[in-house]
């Protein structure tokens, strides 16, 4: 956990940024986990073993974890409408807990669109760091290392108005 708390993050959010879901490529979950420390950011973790020891020091970091993904475990998902209902922020990766690595998983949007939030990306950018020979190409920043995130729009909320006239 203090090797998290090193990594130097400057954090960029964008004009009109709104609490939503904050989407996060697997392979940047460290940077993700630095950048929103201490936010309460309610986020989604797989119920894999690799996930316990995500999940546990994310509470240490200050996130509210719920466990499970958008396909087991996915009653579990509510918790995280609740959470954007009543205005919070929700984290998760894009490709899921499995992959394949950047391609994005239906989870994501259904949820954004379900609670009517829009859906930001995590774009990170590294000083010093390996990459795992994982699925994913996990990102290992090392420590004290710089990053710098940019969120960035990813897809509006869609708006279940059907009362739309054809022209």
């Amino acid at each position: 956990m203090l090797w998290v708390k090193s990594l130097r993050v400057k954090l960029r959010l964008p004009e009109g940024y709104a609490p939503g879901v904050v989407g996060s490529w697997h392979q940047d979950l460290l940077a993700s986990c630095a950048a929103f420390r201490g936010s309460g950011m309610h986020i989604l973790v797989s119920e894999s073993s690799d996930g316990d020891l995500f999940a546990r020091v994310a509470r240490r970091l200050g996130y509210v974890v719920t466990r499970g993904s958008d396909s087991h475990g996915a009653l579990n998902v509510r918790h995280l409408v609740r959470t954007l209902q009543e205005g919070g922020l929700v984290g998760m990766a894009l490709d899921g807990p499995r992959g394949p690595a950047l391609q994005v998983k239906p989870g994501s949007l259904w949820l954004a669109e379900k609670a009517e939030r829009p859906l930001w990306l995590v774009e990170a950018r590294y000083g010093r760091h390996v990459r795992l020979k994982s699925w994913d190409n996990f990102v290992v920043p090392f420590p004290m290392t710089s990053i710098d995130i940019e969120i960035k729009y990813f897809c509006k909320e869609k708006r279940s108005d059907t009362s739309r006239e054809k022209e």
